[in-house]
């Protein structure tokens, strides 16, 4: 992916001047402290006037998307200048309001195996926030074994006509497009499987969203019925969707591991959060010391993993692209972000156990439901066993002898 060369340290201050004024000049001050909501699995949020003119102002200059080439409407800004950007956004309070699969799987893929005509189609718009990506790769019997998927893309001539199944379809009931590996050909499991792309207004295509413990539905099943796919929309050749699929489960693991956010680094800790809810000794310190060595614990781990996880993932995109270190970060992320969840839950009392009712405000309530979706990100992006053999096979060359 081109970028520009790192600025020189004298550049630094003068780029960092002109995000403050960006910043000062374009992020309304009651977004402050605010997450992406549309950017969510958990299903779209209408955007308020404010929101609508930060995702435009980011959009606009590509900074969304900020290390992305600028000619396909990404930012084109060096890995510094994008830590710059970063840290100036975490110091205000401001979040990014690009995001999404189409940014944290679909794009990055695209634009590694995607043709020039595809590139311009399809990655301007995910810069702006335009458009809403899903991802069509669990089916009923292809979960840990995705190879043995059954959805069929039979060719037609100048169409694929697309007939199967996908289910945990994140966000497919919102979606605009979805990208998904289908079966070409029967004769080979792996190599039989093509990525293409479906619109999700096509005639043919139905979501029945799934209702999950936490009370939301952001997952779907997907049904494809004589469904028509342009041949343009074939990323890649036929049978190179097993390792394109792969290269793009790399970008999600990534992103599901909560490596790299530095948002998340210096946003308000759990020691924070406990001294609002439970009694503090003389000294300003929780009393519980148990609770407050256990904290301390989780909250140095927390740290160190993000710290690292930033170094992993820089380390990995000067060699060229995410890598296999991807299983190891969501392995040990999603595993950290139950434990706090545990922790948040346990810090709240019993005002961390309410479902509804006027006894519990927004954050005690989300806590609860977060706990409980947390629960299916050791599973979903690949389970956590999956993460197990990748790592033992591809990161410490653990082969199986017979």
């Amino acid at each position: 992916m081109a970028t520009l060369a790192e600025p020189r340290a004298d550049s630094d201050e003068a780029f960092r001047e002109e995000v403050r004024a960006f910043l000062a000049e374009h992020f309304p001050p009651e977004l402050k402290g605010k997450a992406n909501a549309l950017a969510s699995v958990e299903g779209p949020t209408d955007e308020s006037p404010a929101q609508k003119a930060w995702r435009e102002a980011m959009g606009s200059r590509g900074w969304g998307t900020p290390t992305w080439p600028k000619e396909y409407g990404g930012g084109g800004l060096s890995k510094k200048q994008a830590r710059i950007l970063e840290e100036e956004m975490a110091r205000v309070g401001a979040f990014n309001p690009i995001g999404g699969m189409g940014v944290m799987m679909f794009g990055p893929t695209l634009l590694e195996y995607g043709n020039e005509a595809q590139k311009r189609e399809h990655i301007p718009p995910i810069c702006r926030g335009e458009i809403r990506w899903c991802q069509g790769y669990s089916e009923p019997n292809a979960g840990s074994d995705l190879a043995n998927l059954q959805t069929m893309a039979e060719d037609k001539g100048d169409h694929y006509l697309v007939n199967g199944q996908k289910t945990w379809t994140s966000g497919g009931q919102w979606a605009d497009k979805c990208f998904a590996i289908v079966r070409t050909d029967r004769s080979d499991k792996h190599h039989g499987i093509s990525f293409m792309l479906i619109d999700m207004d096509a005639p043919g295509v139905e979501v029945r969203p799934i209702t999950m413990i936490s009370g939301t539905s952001p997952f779907c099943e997907t049904f494809f019925t004589d469904v028509k796919v342009p041949k343009e929309n074939l990323v890649g050749e036929e049978g190179q969707g097993w390792t394109i699929g792969k290269r793009l489960l790399q970008h999600e693991r990534t992103n599901i591991s909560g490596g790299g956010s530095l948002a998340r680094l210096m946003g308000q800790s759990l020691g924070d959060i406990a001294k609002q809810h439970l009694a503090l000794d003389a000294d300003g310190r929780l009393a519980d010391k148990v609770l407050r060595d256990r904290i301390a614990d989780f909250e140095m781990r927390w740290n160190a993993f993000l710290l690292t996880a930033r170094r992993a993932m820089e380390e990995s995109k000067a060699a060229g692209g995410v890598s296999e270190i991807s299983s190891v970060l969501k392995k040990l992320g999603t595993k950290l972000s139950q434990e706090r969840s545990e922790l948040l839950i346990e810090i709240k009392g019993l005002q961390g156990l309410g479902w509804e009712g006027d006894g519990f405000d927004g954050p005690e309530l989300e806590a609860v439901r977060g706990w409980l979706f947390g629960k299916a990100t050791t599973i979903y992006g690949g389970s956590t066993e999956i993460q197990n053999n990748i790592i033992a096979k591809r990161v410490l060359g653990m082969l199986d002898h017979q």
